[in-house]
């Protein structure tokens, strides 16, 4: 378990990365989502014992941040900007950051790497330098890395940039099963990657936690905002481009589908059930929209 109090960080020129965020994160996975520059990466550093926050308390499960070994005894980290020797191999990598971790036994290191490169579909590239890598190729190997020891706690910052649809759904099914017994904290700005995943979700923006709830009550910020209806070619040009969230060509002219607290056009109809996106798009548009 995680339990954030009071978390806050300034940087120069008393830039806030984040401002007083409270946040408790028990086991299961979470999702945090957020736009670009919501201050995510900054948490999670933190989290990671990466940053000292200027202000505020972090516990993992009881143990304070200052006590920085121990907690990385307890945690896996992805980071979104994952950097690899490109002259090793991933087989050989993966090994030495086992050993960092304390995995004295060669034979049950080479176990476990094994396992892991066949969990992330790598084992027939293992033994290729690293330099030969795509980029989901060296995200892969990155999940594995952040996977070794079976930490209790995993914290993974967008963590599917650069994979394929196929190994997009592969490695949000890994992480389901890794959180069953254990507290999987995810960042990412895509909400499909949290829709069938989280069993909680946080919302953050410009710093500030500004939701924490379940995935039906962000899709319940959408109630009454969410308008529909079928423009034409003039009328979509026309059409303010800040109220449409979705376009889609049809027979009838463009089928847009719009945010607004009040009907933004004569014919538009309320969507009775927004998705979740919509719920999301509703929050950051700010307490005039939420």
């Amino acid at each position: 378990m995680i339990t954030i109090e009071h978390l806050s960080k300034t940087y120069r020129k008393g830039v806030w990365a984040l401002l007083d965020i409270s946040l408790q994160l028990n086991k299961g996975m979470t999702g945090l989502l957020g736009p670009n520059g919501a201050g995510k990466t900054t948490l999670m550093r933190i989290l990671a014992t990466l940053q000292e926050p200027t202000s505020g308390q972090v516990s993992v499960n009881g143990i304070p941040l200052s006590r920085s070994e121990e907690i990385r005894s307890m945690i896996g980290y992805l980071p979104q900007q994952f950097r690899i020797y490109p002259q090793v191999t991933g087989r050989d990598f993966l090994d030495y950051v086992a050993t960092m971790k304390g995995m004295k036994d060669a034979s049950r290191r080479r176990k476990e790497i094994s396992e892991l490169l066949d969990l992330v579909n790598m084992q027939d590239k293992a033994d290729k330098k690293v330099r030969t890598y795509s980029s989901g190729m060296k995200q892969r190997i990155g999940i594995a890395q952040a996977l070794l020891g079976g930490p209790e706690i995993l914290i993974v910052d967008e963590p599917t940039a650069g994979l394929d649809p196929q190994e997009r759904v592969r490695f949000r099914n890994m992480l389901t099963r890794f959180s069953i017994n254990r507290t999987v904290l995810l960042s990412t700005h895509i909400v499909a990657d949290i829709e069938s995943n989280c069993r909680r979700i946080a919302v953050m923006d410009k710093g500030r936690l500004v939701m924490t709830g379940s995935l039906e009550e962000l899709q319940q910020r959408g109630a009454g905002l969410i308008w529909e209806a079928v423009l034409d070619q003039r009328m979509f040009a026309q059409a303010d481009p800040r109220l449409i969230i979705s376009s889609k060509a049809t027979a009838e002219g463009m089928l847009c589908r719009m945010i607004a607290p009040e009907r933004p056009l004569p014919d538009a109809v309320p969507v009775p059930d927004p998705s979740l996106e919509e719920g999301y798009l509703a929050l950051l548009r700010g307490a005039a929209y939420a």
